[in-house]
């Protein structure tokens, strides 16, 4: 118990150390970035809402759910919808096919997607809106994927530190596996990027990121 507490205070220490100059940095760069990318992707998104309003002519644009930010913050974050209206209300049915192990939900060939919703997944297109989640700061590019309330609420004091930094719209675990990974292996990973975090390492998996949503296309 000593060992953890000891640990849990030089990991804190370890993201506190870059606060300063670091985060006003990140913060800029976010700012202007996600602007921009808003900016260049509207007429793409209007596009998805018209094959949307097509497919489902009643059905929302955009779905937006409470997660939990840095420090255990909730905020309500914005995706476009690539669900049936109906999915949270089908997610108890198909706990029994989730293809992560630990304290999340994926499964391939979901039944609650739509047509065009498996589109915008493999392209990550439904997170685009999460821009408007980083202008208002909560959130940044790069960082540790936002977890649900639910998910939070069975964290182990280990998994717990990957709350102590803003969740990105990407990071390294998205760029490193993604779905193919277990859920620890995305907690050791979050915790290899706040102890390791500098303004490069971001580029490098903005970089990443762009890679992955082109040419490999894992995501789902």
């Amino acid at each position: 118990m000593m060992y953890q507490a000891k640990e849990k205070v030089e990991f804190t220490q370890n993201c506190v150390k870059r606060s300063a100059l670091y985060e006003g940095c990140v913060r800029l760069i976010d700012i202007v970035l996600s602007l921009l990318a808003i900016v260049l992707t509207f007429p793409l998104l209007l596009a998805v809402g018209i094959l949307m309003k097509i497919e489902e002519p009643k059905a929302p644009f955009l779905f937006h759910q409470i997660r939990v930010g840095r420090n255990g913050s909730p905020f309500m974050m914005y995706k476009i919808r690539s669900m049936r209206v109906d999915a949270e209300a089908l997610l108890a049915q198909l706990k029994t096919k989730n293809e992560m192990s630990g304290h999340m939900f994926k499964m391939a060939e979901d039944p609650r997607i739509t047509k065009i919703g498996k589109f915008i997944r493999k392209t990550s297109i439904d997170e685009f809106p999460q821009f408007f989640n980083v202008l208002k700061g909560d959130m940044s590019l790069v960082g540790p994927r936002p977890a649900l309330p639910t998910e939070v609420a069975e964290y182990s004091s280990h998994d717990e530190k990957r709350l102590y930094v803003k969740p990105g719209c990407t990071g390294l675990w998205q760029v490193s596996g993604r779905n193919q990974l277990s859920f620890q292996e995305m907690i050791e990973l979050d915790h290899h990027y706040i102890r390791n975090r500098s303004l490069t390492f971001n580029i490098v998996i903005l970089f990443r990121t762009v890679k992955e949503i082109l040419i490999d296309k894992r995501g789902y």
